[in-house]
């Protein structure tokens, strides 16, 4: 750490709350590009797009000068009024969307977003059933948001605990890792927790109005088996459950598709959008079709500062820039890159790893040496090299770590990002195996 980041931090602490904290010790000073810049002048490689936000690179030209646009016209705020910006944006993000999106809602959060699926969700399961369709279905470790509705569709979290009480009509299922459902498992392991949840006195068709699904387990980059979640449609639409999709980290290309879901070849009824849609600037929302997202009254579900000028501004930037730039080509060819130098750390590291990817999305998980033991002091150590090699990765807590550059980044920039990657997790190993044989 250096004297200024501390200095900083120091004051920083002093005014703000802990749960602000425990990122990598650099003090940013700019980022454009795939670079940023600390205030000491020195300058990292990002492989994190400032966690999945910076799609389009950060400080992107034409989201500048977007933005500038609006700043000029003296007009930064206008609540729910009309505004031409708001206008351009929801017409541009329906056609990008495609079929079936016809409606969007727009928010400012991730949680904010996913919460008012929840809501859209059991106004539909009210409106069939008449009050007796309130159950939604989640996963054991997904995450969905840090306030209370979205906290408990994230199955699984031990922070959950001041809450105070577990929603009777939230369940979760168990999620079907890779190493433990295969392709050829998957609907049986979707009918599996079916039963199990019918055993628990659950009748599907009247007491479930929602499936809410992390369109990939965020911390390892795991997705579902395609079979499972085709089972998990199938059976949804049987019994009149909607489908949501949480496309936060998915959406925009950051898979290589325009959207995470299309990797499954099914279509859902919602999905919930943010992060890589408005370029650094913060705005979410949710697309689906006419007849759910109409289901509130005027003034039933809005937000004081979503379809602001501003953003509405940057998220119409952000898919101009998206199709003027062929960005999915680009990311089909870089990706071949990325995983061939994922394949290539895999093969050549000293310790146990795995790695999941799609897309310019990844997570390397490393074991202890029977391969099945997560190592998360080692992965740790691994994240705070990489740092002092002028590479940023996502620190998880967990035994993986997350890249996800920008998705404008270059073959060579990737090339570099990865050598960074292998040369710290060698030199974790070497100085760990020097300690063991000193403290012996």
């Amino acid at each position: 750490m250096t004297e200024k980041f501390n200095k900083a931090f120091k004051e920083l602490k002093k005014y703000e709350c802990r749960s602000m904290h425990g990122q990598l010790p650099i003090l940013w000073q700019s980022a454009e590009g795939c670079i940023v810049t600390d205030h000491e002048g020195d300058k990292y490689l990002d492989f994190t797009s400032s966690i999945f936000v910076a799609n389009i690179g950060h400080s992107n030209p034409d989201v500048l000068a977007a933005i500038k646009d609006v700043i000029d016209s003296k007009l930064l705020h206008t609540y729910t009024y009309l505004n031409k910006y708001r206008i351009q944006y929801l017409k541009k993000l329906i056609e990008f969307a495609g079929a079936p999106f016809e409606k969007a809602f727009l928010a400012s959060s991730g949680t904010e977003a996913t919460e008012s699926a929840m809501k859209l969700m059991r106004m539909h399961g009210f409106k069939i059933n008449k009050k007796r369709k309130p159950g939604i279905i989640s996963f054991n470790g997904s995450w969905h948001g840090r306030t209370m509705g979205s906290f408990m569709m994230s199955g699984g979290n031990s922070t959950n605990w001041w809450i105070g009480y577990e929603d009777p009509n939230i369940h979760h299922f168990n999620f079907p890792f890779p190493w433990k459902v295969s392709e050829s498992e998957g609907e049986k392991a979707f009918f599996d927790e079916i039963k199990n949840l019918e055993k628990a006195g659950i009748i599907i068709s009247k007491d479930i109005c929602g499936f809410m699904i992390e369109t990939f387990q965020g911390w390892g980059v795991l997705f579902y088996p395609k079979s499972y979640i085709k089972a998990l449609v199938n059976f949804a639409k049987e019994n009149n459950i909607l489908v949501c999709f949480d496309e936060m980290q998915s959406g925009f290309y950051r898979t290589g598709k325009k959207f995470g879901y299309k990797h499954y070849d099914i279509e859902p009824d919602m999905i919930c959008i943010g992060k890589g849609m408005g370029s650094g600037l913060p705005i979410s929302g949710i697309l689906g079709k006419t007849e759910t997202l109409n289901l509130p009254l005027p003034g039933e579900m809005s937000s004081t500062n979503s379809a602001n000028p501003l953003v509405c501004a940057a998220g119409l930037a952000t898919i101009e820039y998206i199709e003027n730039n062929n960005l999915e080509g680009h990311i089909q060819k870089v990706e071949k890159t990325f995983i061939n130098e994922l394949e290539r750390i895999k093969e050549t590291a000293p310790v146990k790893i795995n790695f999941f990817s799609k897309g310019l999305v990844a997570a390397i998980l490393f074991y202890e040496e029977d391969g099945v033991t997560p190592d998360i002091e080692f992965t740790n150590k691994v994240v705070d090299e990489c740092l002092k090699n002028k590479l940023i990765v996502v620190k998880t807590g967990r035994e993986s770590i997350k890249l996800g550059p920008p998705l404008i980044i270059s073959e060579s920039q990737i090339k570099k990002g990865m050598r960074i990657i292998e040369k710290s997790i060698f030199k974790i190993n070497a100085s760990s195996e020097f300690k063991s044989t000193t403290t012996k």
